[in-house]
């Protein structure tokens, strides 16, 4: 078929992205900035509030806990009730607790905000790579992926500026900065999940924006790939959960996640220490700066991996590049070299993701995919609990700001060293795609 014809499915295809990516990206920028503005508001919250180092990492952490718990429950949730109404629910209720983070003034209401917040953003992110799988075949869902994870290089491209500026509300109305940071970037938040209802679709079938012979072509090559995952992966829900491929990707995932959020936490002020200076709209702008390599990194890499099948050893490399970048951003005492690290980290950790989420979609379909890719999602996100303390563990150890850092990196690197070492095949996750160590 002609691949310009409005029924081929490479047309299809880019007509639900333009409907779809934007509105997802937007909601991922969102989820993002609530989960990492904490970042931002470190220093003027501990300030104001006495919060020692320990207790910020613990509380940086604790969302993971909240997370992780009811991540399964919420994507078995989104499989019944549809995308429509759960994304919905779960942007209104993550936008207020974020909100509510403004009056976060002990060390018991941070935590249990934080902890609040991860309970009710559960299910978001899992809920949207489950929610692709319905709208795009495997022989584009790298590059759908790789589009919603732009969300993070733009939730700081353009939320670093913003977080940076809000602090300087300082006193207006009576507010700190750092409050005016929360509810106003919570409030946004709200507001794009009661959007939500209006705007997505839960299936093609729903999508009036799409022809019948659209709609046939699209349901035809989704259904063939479903069928192809069916025939080499778990059947039902329980399978999946209990499947050793499901929880060796849960292991790989937790240490990406480690170097995610390792370094994301502390970002703002890594810079900051770098400039010499404070956090505010100058760290802002410059922190901004990682983000715009990631983001063009992530544009060219999962669709160059879609064409060529080389989606193991492009995650590989990315890893290794977001490894020693990670490293290098702790050791390197020039204020160039050091964010030129921070470039090649962000790059590195960022474009490997949307990859990582092709092998798991390749052999789980329907309620299997959601609790699978969910239970992924919630024991690789621990890493984001492990990380903050286990940096300032490493730190308060060996006496030196770059040891936690370059434990970080060797996180990355041994995710790296799995994947490369777990799959022998370019072309995925299916049964006989991992060594034997998995299955026995």
């Amino acid at each position: 078929m002609n691949p310009n014809s409005p029924t081929s499915l490479e047309a299809i295809n880019s007509k639900v992205m333009r409907r779809l990516l934007p509105f997802l990206l937007l909601m991922y920028v969102l989820a993002f900035l609530d989960r990492a503005n904490i970042g931002f508001a470190q220093k003027a919250l501990q300030h104001d509030t006495g919060l020692s180092n320990a207790a910020f990492a613990f509380g940086a952490g604790v969302f993971f806990i909240g997370y992780a718990l009811f991540e399964v429950p919420s994507n078995l949730l989104l499989h019944r009730v549809g995308a429509r109404a759960w994304m919905c629910r779960i942007m209104v209720t993550w936008g207020l607790v974020s909100a509510s983070m403004c009056f976060a003034h002990t060390p018991t209401a941070f935590y249990t905000l934080r902890f609040l917040l991860g309970v009710a953003e559960a299910g978001f992110f899992p809920g949207v790579i489950y929610y692709l799988t319905h709208w795009f075949p495997q022989s584009a869902r790298a590059r759908a992926v790789g589009v919603f994870y732009f969300g993070a290089p733009l939730a700081f491209i353009f939320g670093s500026p913003l977080s940076g500026l809000l602090l300087e509300l300082q006193g207006a109305a009576g507010l700190a900065g750092w409050q005016w940071l929360f509810l106003i970037e919570g409030g946004m938040a709200t507001a794009v999940g009661v959007w939500a209802f209006w705007y997505l679709d839960n299936r093609p079938e729903d999508a009036r924006w799409l022809d019948s012979a659209q709609r046939a072509v699209l349901r035809g090559a989704l259904d063939a790939d479903a069928l192809n995952a069916s025939a080499h992966g778990p059947r039902n829900l329980l399978a999946a959960l209990l499947d050793r491929r499901v929880l060796a990707l849960s292991g790989i995932y937790l240490l990406i996640q480690m170097s995610v959020y390792g370094v994301i936490f502390y970002l703002p002020q890594q810079v900051a220490a770098l400039l010499g200076t404070t956090v505010g709209l100058r760290v802002g702008l410059v922190a901004a700066l990682p983000w715009l390599c990631a983001l063009a990194v992530t544009w060219i890499v999962p669709r160059r991996a879609d064409r060529t099948g080389g989606h193991r050893r492009w995650a590989v490399a990315l890893l290794v590049l977001a490894g020693l970048g990670i490293g290098a951003s702790g050791l390197s005492q020039s204020p160039l070299l050091g964010l030129a690290a921070l470039c090649c980290a962000a790059s590195g950790f960022i474009a490997a993701q949307p990859l990582f989420w092709t092998f798991p979609t390749r052999y789980l379909t329907g309620a299997a995919a959601a609790g699978g890719i969910a239970l992924i999602n919630s024991l690789g996100g621990l890493g984001g609990f492990i990380a903050p303390s286990l940096r300032t563990a490493a730190e308060h150890t060996f006496a030196s700001t770059s040891a936690g850092l370059l434990v970080l990196g060797a996180a990355s690197l041994l995710a790296a060293l799995l994947i490369g070492t777990l799959f022998r095949r370019e072309n995925g996750m299916a049964a006989e795609s991992l060594t034997p160590l998995i299955h026995h």
